[in-house]
């Protein structure tokens, strides 16, 4: 018999990629492996700015997971233990350690940024015996415990699956701490000391016991892969699916996991967290622009917990962190060429970078970011025209309340309160308490307007359906506030003077009750809300292009989306002509730039008003002079 010939095993491609600062296994370029968080991180990281180690597991690993039957595929465990490994030296610290334990964040990162639509847990490697060393090591109990009860809480959730059983309901959790607050007069964790944290822990481990029946895992390890896992598994959650589903994203695609070593914002006075972008995303005004809290972790200011504190008066509160943070922005927009969201932490007085991407905008935001940034000679007038997300531009027609209409709403005493300008235009609908009522009642006809505490990713159909989003939580970072910009819609975020009930179906201000189906009015621009619907026109860039406007057409934001239609007309090969029959329509489509009519249509309509008479004689003319009188 002749021999066999002897053959190699085919490598296995890397699956698992580290980084830390000065060095990193990526780089920006690698968003479709390491997702856009990964390859950001990384690239932050070759950069020399100060990034927290750790190490991602690339969106191949998603897909494989789907692929064995949400298994994780052979071989992934050596890898991640390698870099897990790594990750200890770099820092000095050791996962399970009773000494001084290693603390993580495990995050989604998709290749496009979908935010607060996939999992995230942190502070993970929590337990009895590692909050009690985390006490120690840092010398304050106060802030272990909290941080333990953040991580058995929201591993409940986003592991185990403890949600409410609808968005009327309230999260279990969070009924034990507000009964405790209550209790002791505290608002946001701030009255409650070591030992009712401590309680808290107990208490929720005991809702964990009792909703799966199991006790919650005290080993590292198996709460590291029971991350993972469920941040693979948030690929495919509805919020996710909805979320991609309008935005064109592929199911396919998948997202990386980011493994990365825990800073602590929530250390006291001299430690914080916020998100920032190098511009104002609402209009694209060039400052820096963004919010932050002292002693909090990042959730706070994402999901709205907390009204945060605008990004400047940081310089006041940690001036060195201030003086770096305000470097490294701008070095990142240089770097990057465009708007970018960041988010940091600052840990007893030291700045850590936890991500950065480009950043989301309005429509209106996006003309005049992508103007500027030609006129500063960052970008051609052809990556300007590329930058712009056509379907956004239909922001700059949002409409705008009618002047003297709002006026007489003022007059009336309907002004009810002022939150944070978080979305563009201005809309009247009548109000909604679930996402669900939103969908429903959008879906009969009804324009409608989302009142939430704060909204959370599962409200993301809702919010899609709603004409206005307003909630009496979260700043402009917040959830409601970044997605409803992606969105387009109309948002007002942040007023705290509003005490929502989704129990009795009623939001109260200042003595007076709104129930559901009455009707409010959100101002985009300024962040007033009234009670009752009131009358809106067209938007300046509607008004300069339609109404002939010369006030409008004198605005900045007009200036600017005329720059761009310029640049367009200029790059364009293609002649662009309108379907019209009616005189008004030809009007409009002239105006938005149309050279002439392609379609006229001869359908069934044509027969109101004897239209199609003159049609057939024009078509069945035998003359010029035949045709030109028809």
């Amino acid at each position: 018999m002749p021999k066999q010939r002897k053959t190699r095993a085919r490598p296995v491609a890397r699956r698992v990629y580290s980084f830390e600062q000065g060095a990193a296994d990526g780089h920006r370029g690698m968003k479709e492996l390491l997702g856009g968080k990964g390859a950001n991180l990384a690239e932050m990281c070759n950069l020399g700015l100060p990034v927290p180690p750790g190490f991602t597991i690339s969106t191949e690993v998603c897909s494989a997971y789907y692929e064995h039957g949400k298994r994780f595929p052979a071989g992934l465990e050596q890898e991640v233990e390698r870099a897990l490994a790594r990750l200890e030296r770099a820092t000095g610290k050791g996962f399970g350690s009773r000494d001084n334990p290693l603390l993580v964040s495990v995050r989604s990162g998709a290749r496009v940024s979908m935010p607060g639509m996939m999992d995230t847990v942190l502070n993970l490697g929590l337990n009895d015996a590692t909050a009690a060393a985390l006490a120690k090591r840092s010398g304050n109990p106060r802030f272990a415990f909290d941080a333990y009860r953040r991580f058995v809480q929201m591993y409940g959730d986003v592991v185990l699956g403890i949600k409410p059983a609808s968005s009327m309901e309230r999260d279990p959790f969070d009924v034990v701490l507000d009964e405790l607050e209550l209790a002791r007069g505290s608002q946001h964790g701030k009255g409650l000391s070591a030992d009712d944290f401590a309680g808290l822990v107990a208490a929720f481990k005991a809702i964990v016991r009792e909703r799966t029946g199991r006790p919650f895992p005290e080993d590292p390890r198996e709460q590291l892969w029971g991350a993972i896992g469920a941040v693979f598994g948030s690929w495919q959650n509805e919020r996710a699916i909805a979320y991609r589903a309008l935005n064109n994203i592929p199911s396919s695609w998948g997202t990386a996991v980011n493994i990365v070593a825990m800073v602590f914002g929530n250390l006291g006075a001299s430690s914080g967290t916020g998100v920032a972008f190098t511009r104002d995303p609402s209009t694209g005004e060039k400052r820096f622009y963004g919010e932050y809290l002292i002693d909090a972790q990042g959730e706070d200011v994402v999901a709205g917990l907390r009204t945060p504190q605008p990004i400047a008066t940081l310089e006041k509160a940690l001036p060195k962190a201030w003086k770096e943070l305000l470097a490294i922005q701008a070095r990142l927009e240089r770097h990057y060429r465009d708007m970018q969201d960041i988010e940091f932490t600052i840990e007893d007085g030291k700045l850590y970078m936890l991500q950065c991407r480009t950043g989301k905008r309005t429509g209106f935001a996006a003309v005049r970011i992508a103007v500027e940034m030609v006129r500063e000679k960052r970008i051609s007038s052809d990556e300007a025209l590329l930058r712009i997300d056509p379907d956004s531009l239909n922001q700059l027609l949002q409409p705008v309340f009618v002047p003297a209409e709002l006026a007489a709403a003022r007059g009336a005493g309907r002004r009810l309160t002022r939150g944070l300008n978080a979305g563009p235009g201005a809309a009247s609908g009548r109000i909604v308490y679930s996402a669900r009522d939103a969908e429903h009642r959008a879906a009969a006809g009804e324009r409608v307007v989302l009142v939430r505490i704060e909204t959370s990713p599962e409200d993301i159909r809702g919010m899609q359906a709603a004409v206005g989003i307003l909630t009496s939580r979260g700043g402009m970072t917040s959830h409601a506030a970044l997605v409803a910009r992606q969105m387009g819609k109309v948002c007002v975020a942040g007023a705290g003077e509003l005490d929502i009930h989704y129990g009795d179906r009623v939001v109260a201000v200042d003595g007076q009750r709104l129930h559901e189906g009455d009707w409010i009015s959100l101002d985009g621009s300024n962040g007033d809300v009234y009670a009752g619907q009131i009358a809106t026109q067209p938007s300046p860039v509607a008004a300069a292009l339609l109404l002939d406007d010369k006030a409008a057409q004198r605005s900045p934001l007009y200036k600017s989306f005329a720059q761009i239609l310029a640049w367009a007309d200029r790059a364009r090969t293609l002649r662009v002509r309108t379907n019209a029959d009616q005189p008004d329509q030809c009007t409009v489509a002239v105006a938005f730039g149309a050279e002439g009519i392609g379609l006229c249509r001869t359908e069934h309509m044509f027969f109101e008003g004897d239209k199609i008479t003159p049609m057939r004689e024009m078509i069945l003319s035998e003359s010029t002079a035949e045709r030109e009188r028809a």
